[in-house]
């Protein structure tokens, strides 16, 4: 996925909690929100201090739905329960979740969905070997 078409889908799957999220989406789209900010931040201050700050309220205000569901998909991806993003509000809770995001996604489909990648899991291959042995027999 590219760095375009992660921002459109987190933005086109704006409050969408259900599913799951590659990590090139997420960290796509974090990439984006932090050049946003510093192109913001720079932008107010050259302007002035409170317009600066109006306009990142704004903005953030404007991709928090968005950010907390790319983030729970995100979880959902390597099978974790969304509620687990409450653990942002602590600091070892932020570590641990940037331990799970940048893991690699669940392998076959999980409870929340197929896996994004089109990747189907061991479970699945050998399941389809079986198949195909039985066939042939």
């Amino acid at each position: 996925m590219t760095f375009g078409e992660s921002i459109k889908t987190v933005f086109s799957k704006y409050v969408d909690f259900d599913g799951r999220a590659r990590r090139s989406e997420y960290w796509y789209f974090a990439l984006f929100v932090f050049i946003l900010d510093a192109v913001l931040w720079l932008l107010g201050h050259l302007v002035s201090a409170k317009f600066g700050n109006t306009l990142m309220s704004l903005v953030s205000l404007a991709i928090f739905l968005p950010s907390l569901g790319v983030s729970v998909r995100r979880l959902h991806d390597i099978g974790k329960s969304g509620w687990w993003v409450l653990l942002i509000i602590t600091v070892i809770g932020s570590l641990l979740l940037i331990f799970w995001w940048v893991q690699d996604s669940q392998d076959g489909e999980n409870e929340y969905g197929p896996n994004p990648k089109g990747v189907i899991g061991r479970s699945e291959i050998e399941e389809n070997a079986r198949k195909k042995w039985e066939q042939d027999s």
